[in-house]
């Protein structure tokens, strides 16, 4: 599934930098101490147990929330400087269990992506129009077109879900379990889809339950453990049988994919 890509002129940016994050939920905490740097024009994932924190992480950084203590930059600015308007023009977020309107068309659901880009009481152009049918046909949505979003299976609204984000057109996109309700043939051509995003200058950080798809597609994989991070590198140094031992208490072996040489990651049985 071949895709094209919008370039992005945006090379001054300077990427996501998380310093001594701590977050918590009531008495609960979830991070703690965490650090990352994700570079600008780079493909990241967040890699861990259900429960560490990954989720948390990409709410913390989108501004939805705010830290108990600590520091996001996105860009080289504070989000929590920024206003909602600001936010919402530099970083697109995709949810685990995205929530759409009942009973709107795909298009208008995906045209919400616009929104930040529109002035006061205005609507949206032919050229937002064009961008939405574009997000979709990269998102192999366009014959959803006219489809209620009440009518959708799983993987057909987190398709959706994504095209929202592209039809936003942020340097910035924030995934958490993309490929979740995807089948077989979409979960990689969505992470291809990243892939050539991240080629054109976009910058991606995704929360990723398969950590063989994250080895194939991501330049870093950030292993979180006890509210912190564990390592973060090149998945062919970051996915040993070590590091997985001892975040998922898994034994697990470590093989080479056949095609693209990076690691493949298998369940022991015995």
């Amino acid at each position: 599934m071949k895709q094209t890509y919008a370039q992005s002129n945006r090379s001054d940016l300077t990427g996501i930098s998380a310093k001594d994050v701590w977050a918590s939920y009531g008495e609960r905490s979830v991070l703690n101490g965490f650090n990352l740097s994700v570079e600008q024009g780079s493909f990241v994932a967040l890699a861990g147990p259900n429960g560490v924190g990954k989720s948390t992480l990409l709410r913390l950084v989108s501004g939805v929330i705010k830290p108990s203590r600590g520091h996001i930059a996105v860009a080289g600015r504070d989000i929590l400087a920024l206003s909602t308007r600001e936010r919402a023009r530099l970083v697109a977020v995709v949810p685990q269990d995205p929530e759409l309107p009942h009973g709107a068309p795909a298009i208008e659901v995906v045209l919400m992506g616009r929104n930040p880009h529109l002035g006061l009481l205005s609507w949206e152009s032919d050229s937002d129009v064009e961008t939405a049918v574009e997000a979709m046909r990269m998102t192999y949505t366009e014959d959803l077109l006219d489809r209620s979003v009440d009518e959708l299976s799983g993987g057909e609204r987190q398709r959706v879900a994504i095209a929202i984000a592209l039809a936003q057109q942020t340097p910035f996109i924030l995934l958490d379990e993309p490929t979740a309700n995807l089948d077989l043939a979409y979960q990689p051509a969505i992470m291809e889809l990243m892939r050539g995003l991240v080629s054109s200058g976009k910058t991606i950080l995704a929360a990723v339950h398969d950590l063989t798809l994250a080895a194939q597609f991501c330049d870093k994989v950030a292993l979180m453990c006890d509210g912190a991070n564990l390592t973060a590198g090149p998945p062919e140094e970051t996915l040993t049988e070590e590091n997985i031992k001892t975040v998922y208490g898994a034994d697990v072996r470590i093989m080479e994919h056949p095609e693209t040489g990076k690691p493949v990651i298998v369940n022991s049985w015995g």
